[in-house]
């Protein structure tokens, strides 16, 4: 008899099978692309990055409009936040117009496109007025509005020009007329081209670039063909080299490119120069808030069109990397407002905006580092001038008001409305309201004696 000395069954042993392999890690990077990708693919991810990238740009740009301008106002005889306080009304002011732009409909922002153009058209007109307009840096491009308040006419016509084109190629577009070209250019180029005679009357060529820079991004959104897209490029550019060509000035401008010494031949570069001192001289952290040198007299316009000079002394290549960096999200969330609606008002009007908004800030940085001409155009919502910043922020309350009202956007917002004061069990036919909490839910109370 088989088995074992005691008598028991032999134990059977099961087979070992051969261990499954482990699932192979997924790649940090790959997980960390995805995880992003769908962050920047969430229906609110423009709405957030126009509301808090513009925020965060005006708050920077009101603590350096202090720290830059302290030292001009105390050459001017006037109190170290003079130029401050002045900026800070005007953030408030702006700050309304924002609201009240992003909580305008399409329609009404449509309808005040006309008004707007005939009243910039107007107050760009009258600037050439003897005892009405005065003349700032060379420039007649202002109109007194008593004290020391003034305001810049040509700065309004940048929004007007967008509104209306937007509302013109809108209109256009839904009668199927802009495949001929006589209506992709008329009335667009011939008012444009009113605007930047107002402006040039002036001597103001940086925001006639502006312009000129609007007026082709509404071209090519309409799709404009190339060699139509040329000939009109040709003729600004060639207007635009007869320009400088006849002014000493703008020759100048144009010679210190690159300069690395304050005296470039003929051509005076001190602001240009001490521009790439204060930037050099920053490192990588700054030297301090507050602590530039170059504002003590040395750069020329700290607080307004070289501000960003002092932000990279003061705060270093992460302050200025940080300032490239809101403007990049500011301008990538503008594309995505523009690329993904089906009205072509918001198309044309949010892809004017976003670059109007980037290329000023490309001219006045690229300015500032040496790399371009100086144009005379401040950085948007950044530097000192409630003229320039008003205009902006009703356009950047534009854009919110178009992330807002895209689908997905919409139904989102929706579903973050506050519910309090609602009462429990009033939730109408999609049943009782539920407190939105991240808490666990407790488990129902049950009867007494029930285990």
């Amino acid at each position: 008899m088989s088995g074992s000395r005691t008598g028991r069954p032999p134990v059977q042993r099961a087979v070992r099978r051969p261990a499954a392999p482990r699932a192979a890690r997924e790649n940090p990077l790959r997980r960390f692309h995805l995880r992003a990708h769908r962050a920047w693919d969430r229906p609110l991810t423009a709405y957030y990055l126009i509301l808090g990238g513009s925020l965060l740009i005006i708050v920077l740009g009101l603590v350096m409009v202090y720290s830059a301008s302290q030292i001009t106002a105390l050459q001017m005889s006037l109190p170290g936040s003079f130029f401050f306080r002045k900026q800070f009304l005007a953030a408030c002011i702006g700050g309304v117009l924002l609201l009240v732009a992003s909580r305008m409909p399409v329609k009404l922002h449509r309808a005040l496109a006309y008004p707007i153009l005939a009243g910039a058209v107007f107050m760009m007109a009258l600037v050439q007025v003897p005892g009405i307009g005065m003349s700032v840096n060379g420039n007649q491009n202002w109109i007194s509005l008593g004290g020391s308040f003034q305001i810049q006419p040509s700065e309004f016509g940048k929004l007007a020009l967008v509104l209306w084109g937007a509302d013109l190629m809108a209109r256009k577009q839904e009668k199927r007329l802009l495949a001929q070209w006589k209506h992709m250019l008329v009335p667009l180029v011939p008012v444009s081209f009113l605007l930047l005679g107002l402006i040039m009357l002036g001597g103001d060529m940086g925001t006639a670039i502006i312009l000129t820079a609007i007026l082709f991004g509404l071209l090519w959104l309409a799709g404009a063909p190339t060699r139509l897209f040329a000939a009109v490029l040709s003729i600004a550019g060639v207007l635009g080299v007869i320009l400088i060509k006849t002014s000493p000035n703008r020759m100048a401008r144009l010679a210190c490119i690159g300069a690395t010494e304050p005296r470039s031949g003929v051509a005076d570069c001190w602001q240009a120069v001490h521009g790439i001192y204060a930037l050099a001289s920053g490192g990588l952290f700054g030297s301090g808030l507050g602590a530039s040198v170059e504002k003590w007299g040395q750069l020329p316009e700290a607080h307004t069109d070289f501000i960003f000079a002092v932000t990279g002394e003061e705060l270093g290549l992460a302050g200025t990397l940080s300032v490239l960096a809101l403007f990049a999200a500011l301008g990538y969330a503008g594309i995505r407002v523009a690329g993904r609606t089906e009205d072509p008002f918001v198309r044309y009007a949010a892809g004017g905006v976003t670059t109007w908004i980037t290329a000023q800030a490309v001219i006045n940085i690229g300015a500032v580092l040496g790399l371009l001409p100086i144009a005379g155009v401040p950085l948007p919502l950044f530097s000192y001038g409630g003229s320039a910043l008003l205009p902006t922020m009703f356009a950047i309350g534009l854009l919110i008001a178009f992330a807002r009202d895209e689908p997905g956007a919409r139904a989102a917002l929706a579903m973050r409305q506050p519910r309090f004061g609602r009462k429990r069990g009033a939730g109408g036919p999609q049943g009782p309201r539920r407190w939105n909490t991240m808490r666990r839910r407790a488990p129902a109370a049950r009867p007494s004696g029930e285990r």
